[in-house]
């Protein structure tokens, strides 16, 4: 890692809408970095990102979190070395109402789903802040548990930063662009600006 990372100056910053209810129905696209934007989670080569046990193990707490989160939905994501982006849809919602569209935002949503998953429950409220928080702390354990059991390299006292990049999604022309910009990714990986050679640039 360059030994001039300022972590005052190159993190992410929330543009987080100061009076917005981010337990509200919608989409939302999230970045978390890791600390000191430090390769974790595998490598890209060729265009492709190719997972560590690390990233395998980060995949499998995403995948966990419709299980945690009732009320919502993982869309798209993509681990990188040192990042993970993530779309999700928060969905409290009355069962029955038919919610393909989101009339106030446009966004699509997949009421058979929603239907499937909820009848019966009551909907706790999770938002953005809980859903990040959780994902932070159980994939933090895991992999301390495989320091200490498999040799996993060492960490500088986090795995994650504290703050995290969230984005919420008005519209379907803007979902389509930020999923082509976590399809391509790998792609344009030597771009990123989450890439360490081009943060000191």
């Amino acid at each position: 890692m360059p030994n001039n990372y300022n972590p005052k100056i190159h993190h992410r910053k929330s543009i987080r809408l100061k009076d917005y209810d981010y337990t509200s129905d919608g989409a939302y696209f999230m970045t978390v970095c890791t600390q000191h934007m430090e390769y974790m989670f595998g490598n890209i080569i060729n265009g492709k990102m190719v997972l560590n046990p690390a990233g395998e193990m980060i995949r499998k707490w995403l995948f966990e979190l419709e299980n945690k989160f009732k009320n919502i939905l993982l869309d798209e994501y993509i681990i990188m070395p040192n990042h993970i982006h993530l779309i999700i849809f928060i969905m409290n919602v009355v069962v029955g109402v038919d919610l393909c569209v989101n009339p106030e935002r446009g966004v699509k949503q997949n009421s058979s789903f929603i239907q499937d998953r909820h009848i019966g429950l009551p909907l706790r409220r999770n938002g953005v802040s809980q859903i990040i928080q959780w994902l932070k702390t159980m994939t933090t354990n895991e992999y301390i548990r495989n320091v200490k059991q498999n040799n996993w390299k060492p960490f500088d006292q986090k795995i994650w930063q504290r703050n995290y990049y969230d984005r919420i999604i008005r519209n379907e022309k803007e979902s389509d662009k930020i999923k082509k910009y976590i399809f391509e990714n790998p792609l344009k990986w030597e771009l990123d600006k989450n890439n360490l050679e081009n943060l000191f640039m």
